[in-house]
């Protein structure tokens, strides 16, 4: 079969809770077969970015925080979702602020840091079974503190510098939980080793 042959069809959609924030879908859908399933959960969010970021002596800058999905505090990199001009938070992308911009405010906003070494690592689906957001990946390097952190009224997280070592054995134990942080990781792992 081509990618055509592949396709899904869909043919009613109902929005559940459709607002600024998201919009939670209940679908129809024909598979290339004929057959008909229902129900088909689907959201779309705001895109947003991740940085892995390391100062001017090799750590790396991290963040603890609570996430609400699986009601524990983890460790991740600054992360956080591109800002709009259309008063929601997703769709048309050309509503949105440049990805890098949005970055360079995450960094600056959740850790103080700022960087004038900045790499586009990739763009990536979060999660294409079931959202229609992307995962800007960005690296940031030779980061020097710039200022306090200027978090929104819904943040609570602290800054913590780690070494490469460190999220290895995070990484490795599980306690690094968060998918696209590990793929970004492991991107600007090779990224660092291709430009020796």
């Amino acid at each position: 079969m081509d990618d055509k042959e592949l396709a899904w069809e869909e043919i009613e959609t109902e929005h559940i809770v459709e607002d600024e924030w998201i919009d939670f879908r209940k679908s129809t859908y024909r598979y290339p077969d004929g057959r008909v399933f229902s129900p088909y959960y689907s959201y779309s969010r705001r895109d947003y970015t991740v940085i892995v970021a390391s100062d001017e002596d090799g750590n790396y800058l991290c963040v603890r925080q609570f996430r609400q999905g699986i009601k524990e505090v983890t460790t991740e990199f600054p992360a956080g979702g591109i800002e709009r001009t259309d008063g929601r938070e997703y769709g048309n992308r050309d509503a949105a602020e440049a990805a890098l911009d949005c970055a360079r405010r995450e960094l600056r906003e959740e850790t103080g840091y700022e960087s004038n070494d900045w790499t586009h690592l990739i763009t990536v689906p979060s999660n294409a079974t079931i959202s229609d957001n992307y995962a800007y990946v960005f690296m940031a390097k030779n980061c020097r503190k710039a200022g306090d952190q200027h978090l929104d009224d819904t943040e609570y997280l602290n800054v913590k510098k780690l070494t490469a070592d460190e999220i290895e054995e995070l990484i490795r134990s599980g306690r690094f939980q968060q998918a696209v942080h590990v793929m970004a990781w492991l991107l600007a792992k090779d990224r660092d080793k291709g430009d020796r």
